[in-house]
């Protein structure tokens, strides 16, 4: 029945949904995350807080006499780490490359406050800058994703337009500008092992990016000679050039600069199967191996949980790299494309140089395992990274 005002339609009433419901509705952004992803992530960063404690509670120097001061700065920094994830989930993709102008200068500035008086040196690299109470940063992990966004946003800028198929020669020399500045300068430092991980990085970001193969190639070339002509001019550290020596001739000087590595595989040699137990590794409580909380930290999972401990870990930085392949895969653009190869090529070079400086078959670089190693500046930036990729994913509709 119709009248002159036209078809009847009856008023239809919407309940108002709870916040629960709107959570848990299909489209909420909580459903959209890629949940495996992030508790991969947590499991790492949670399990470590054990070894990180194990590490150092019987270290009186380091912990002021408090024996759980590592192991709550710990779960802190973490904490600190899961606010900066949700925020680059809750800002999103757009708004993020929209700003990554801001970001990269952002992070550039703060590498070249640590050239400043500002800055400090710890372990030989001049690559912090310390705060009161104890706090500091270290701007080189910052960095890495600086690099990450910045050639992210260059070498996609012209293909997510429309303009053209894939990155030309032109763009790929803008975004390589962008990527190498930040790495120069932490050259200087010098802090060669994340100089390492950046140029790993820049390399997954080109490939990832679809730029012609002669780059890759032609940068490749350029590393090698690069690292041969930096080796003849003398240009690294003494104490760089005798960690090179140490992992040429494991067995040159074992109580000096090799010790690091033949601690380390002692450690983890002792562990076997299962390890010796949560908190009664010999090695770990006899304070062998030196920065055992960072860089090393690895060991105690070999040695007091064994080769099914060190196993889990490798695991579960296995499952990391697995989602967010999946996700680049999935992009609905080539600036998020990017961007997830960035961080793949970053966690998967930086897991393999860490794990193995410790078990002998990669040079002592002095760089942390990611989640696991103690650290803010390492949290942080990891967890940064994690975020970017949910905030890649949330961009898309929901498929299995």
């Amino acid at each position: 029945m119709t009248s002159s005002y036209g078809s009847y339609r009856p008023l239809r009433f919407s309940p108002q949904r709870s916040p629960l419901a709107r959570a848990l509705a299909k489209d909420a952004p909580l459903r959209r995350l890629d949940w495996i992803l992030v508790l991969a992530a947590l499991a790492l960063s949670l399990g470590s807080s054990l070894l990180v404690w194990s590490a150092t509670r019987g270290r009186e120097s380091l912990t002021h006499g408090d024996p759980q001061y590592f192991l709550y700065r710990h779960l802190t920094n973490l904490l600190i780490g899961l606010v900066l994830f949700g925020s680059a989930v809750a800002i999103g993709h757009h708004r993020i490359r929209a700003a990554v102008p801001i970001l990269y200068a952002v992070a550039v500035l703060m590498l070249f406050a640590t050239l400043s008086p500002l800055g400090s040196t710890i372990n030989g690299a001049h690559s912090w800058i310390q705060f009161g109470g104890g706090f500091s940063i270290q701007p080189a992990e910052f960095a890495k994703l600086a690099i990450v966004l910045g050639m992210a946003m260059v070498l996609s800028s012209r293909v997510d337009s429309g303009e053209r198929e894939r990155p030309g020669d032109k763009t790929v020399v803008q975004a390589l500008l962008l990527g190498g500045f930040p790495m120069a300068v932490v050259m200087l430092m010098p802090d060669l092992g994340s100089v390492m991980v950046m140029a790993v990085t820049i390399l997954g970001i080109l490939l990832a990016s679809g730029a012609p193969n002669r780059w890759l190639f032609g940068l490749m070339t350029a590393g090698g000679l690069g690292a041969a002509a930096i080796w003849k001019l003398g240009v690294l550290s003494k104490y760089q050039v005798d960690r090179f020596a140490a992992f040429a001739n494991p067995k040159l000087d074992p109580a000096g600069v090799g010790y690091n590595t033949a601690q380390a595989r002692i450690a983890i040699g002792s562990g076997g199967l299962t390890g010796k137990g949560l908190f009664h590794g010999t090695q770990t409580i006899g304070q062998f191996v030196p920065e055992q909380q960072t860089d090393f930290v690895f060991t105690v999972a070999g040695e007091e949980l064994g080769f099914v401990g060190g196993l889990a870990i490798i695991l579960l930085v296995g499952v990391i790299l697995w989602r967010a392949c999946k996700i680049a895969r999935q992009a609905t653009d080539l600036f998020g494309t990017i961007v997830c190869g960035g961080v793949i090529a970053w966690f998967a070079f930086q897991s393999f140089e860490n794990i193995g400086m410790t078990l002998g078959i990669m040079p002592v670089a002095g760089i942390p395992l990611p989640f696991v190693s103690y650290g803010g500046s390492s949290m942080f930036a990891g967890w940064i990274a994690i975020g970017l990729l949910q905030a890649v994913r949330t961009q898309r509709p929901i498929a299995g």
